[in-house]
């Protein structure tokens, strides 16, 4: 706050305005209700996300009908200059069963925004889903601009094959221009599985 003006500067205000939008992302039916209603929630979420990606991306149907298993995630980012931070929850299914998970991000880079988006993953055999499952972290690099807000705004948005892996990324709102190299976590939740 500057002392002589009582005002607080503009670089702090726009940092609590998108902490704010973070937790609004996050806050939805997937992080709250009872165990059966995140469930339901989670298990929602993962139809409408693959039925978007079946429209833009028709193949990954049999794709995914052929792999040893797939994840959908729902994620939120925050990228605050040079350090970027992101949570989310999400849902594996392999063998007809489903293991609900949770994961978080940290990661050093440029750039500035906040992202909601979504992603998939394609395990194309069981070792990679059992290292997924078993080790859950993931390290690479990443570079995406995004401007959406519902219908309007658009997105760059990827597909990335590592190591029997596919993973493709869907953004669904937010405001982010970055190039970060960062590190994220998935675990299983405890409390829905």
């Amino acid at each position: 706050m500057n002392i002589k003006t009582g005002t607080m500067p503009a670089g702090l205000i726009t940092c609590v305005l998108l902490l704010l939008f973070l937790a609004s992302c996050t806050a939805t039916g997937l992080t709250r209700g009872t165990p059966i209603e995140r469930r339901q929630a989670i298990q929602d979420m993962r139809q409408e996300v693959l039925t978007q990606l079946y429209s833009v991306k028709p193949d990954t149907r049999a794709q995914i009908a052929s792999a040893s298993g797939y994840a959908v995630f729902s994620n939120a980012n925050i990228n605050l200059i040079l350090a970027s931070f992101g949570g989310g929850i999400g849902i594996v299914r392999s063998n007809g069963s489903d293991t609900y998970m949770r994961m978080g991000e940290v990661g050093i880079g440029i750039g500035a925004g906040v992202k909601d988006f979504r992603a998939i993953f394609v395990f194309h055999n069981n070792d990679a889903l059992e290292r997924f499952m078993d080790v859950g972290i993931s390290i690479g690099g990443q570079a995406d601009a995004a401007a959406k807000a519902g219908d309007l705004g658009g997105s760059v948005s990827g597909e990335a094959i590592l190591d029997n892996v596919t993973v493709y990324q869907l953004t669904q709102s937010g405001l982010a221009l970055q190039a970060t190299i960062k590190g994220t976590r998935y675990w299983q939740d405890a409390d829905l599985n």
